[in-house]
């Protein structure tokens, strides 16, 4: 039985003081670790405060984006050992925004995977396909090019730590979202990629997020499917209520 995992991905969004209050209103009243993966996608300003304020909870904190090298000239960047410095313990990776707006590919995605997990920081590797490519039925070669691409050299053991975040672009902060039957049935083409990479045994391990316009209305419908375990949301996660409800039904 694979954990749930519910990430909130804020985005570029909230100030300091909005996100340390949102902590304080979650932090006491979501489910169980052992039960639930409750996670907190931050801006990179305000990690160090959140990761202080979740202390003691069962609240993991995230960053939206690392860089692949330890240190160096790189302005504007963030360094995975100062992400592990400061009690961060999840990553996300590859996130189609990045992939569109700054040119991330499959290769750098590949580079940052490999460099979370040197120090010990939990990717959240995303995935997923434009509306063209899903109208031209290329949906299923594109995610398998990603994952496989994103996973290059791993081992097993590694890939069974990585969350994987199916994200189709067009359901994107478009109000639009797949239904859960075509979600799970991307979620279980990763999954049959993950087996044909690595192992049966691995794929089944590995937890796959469904990512774009969900929430609380939906939530239970898709994590109700047989390949989907858990839920990476982005607007509705911004809302305390709103992101335990979605907590809340990971336990359920």
């Amino acid at each position: 039985m694979r954990k749930p995992i519910i990430a909130g991905n804020w985005k570029m969004n909230k100030t300091k003081a909005e996100a340390v209050s949102f902590l304080q209103d979650v932090k006491n009243s979501v489910p169980a670790a052992d039960k639930v993966d409750s996670v907190v996608c931050s801006p990179d300003l305000f990690l160090d405060a959140l990761v202080q304020e979740a202390e003691g909870t069962d609240v993991h904190i995230a960053a939206q984006n690392m860089h692949f090298e330890d240190n160096g000239a790189f302005t504007g960047e963030t360094s995975p050992a100062a992400l592990k410095d400061l009690g961060v313990t999840f990553v996300v990776l590859g996130h189609s925004e990045r992939r569109d707006m700054f040119g991330e590919t499959d290769e750098s995605v590949n580079k940052k995977v490999k460099a979370a997990l040197n120090h010990g920081l939990t990717p959240i590797v995303c995935v997923g396909e434009t509306l063209d490519e899903r109208e031209s039925d290329k949906t299923n070669d594109v995610v398998t090019k990603q994952v496989n691409g994103a996973l290059e050299g791993l081992t097993e053991d590694q890939v069974k730590g990585i969350v994987v975040a199916y994200e189709p672009v067009w359901a994107i902060g478009t109000g639009k979202t797949a239904t859960s039957e075509q979600a799970n049935d991307t979620c279980s083409v990763i999954r049959a990629a993950l087996a044909n990479t690595f192992s049966a045994e691995t794929a089944d391990q590995v937890r796959i997020q469904y990512g774009g316009s969900v929430k609380p209305a939906n939530i239970q419908e898709l994590l109700g499917q047989s390949d989907i375990d858990g839920a990476l949301v982005g607007g509705a996660s911004l809302e305390a209520d709103s992101f335990l409800k979605l907590a809340e039904a990971g336990d359920e």
